[in-house]
């Protein structure tokens, strides 16, 4: 399974972004889901979407980010408001493949940054 992340870049406080993911090579996809890693702190997970379309948000997101999904491409999004200086971190998307029988396997991308900086 194949993950490509982009969007990511340089905002300002306030202003947006959106990250997509796109996943590739598997027909048994389930869960989706975005993770960031601020320099220092350990990996967290932002949003995660089923399949069904189901979202999930960290306590911090705060209404802040909505998660969506293209079933027929594997892709998600994460459109990300009101950004603030804390939310700067490498975004990750994590891709949940079925195809084992024993469980989910977790698929990763290389990450796009996210600055916000004034």
């Amino acid at each position: 399974v194949q993950v490509v992340e982009s969007g990511g870049g340089l905002a300002q406080p306030g202003e947006s972004l959106t990250l997509s993911c796109a996943a590739s090579g598997s027909t048994t996809i389930n869960g989706m889901a975005w993770y960031r890693q601020a320099p220092g702190k350990r990996r967290q997970v932002v949003a995660r979407i089923t399949k069904d379309g189901r979202a999930y948000y960290a306590d911090f997101v705060e209404g802040r980010f909505n998660i969506s999904r293209d079933n027929s491409e594997n892709t998600i999004f994460l459109q990300m408001r009101s950004l603030k200086v804390e939310d700067t971190a490498v975004y990750y998307c994590g891709v949940e493949d079925t195809s084992s029988g024993q469980g989910p396997t977790v698929f990763w991308g290389q990450g796009t940054t996210v600055t916000v900086s004034s």
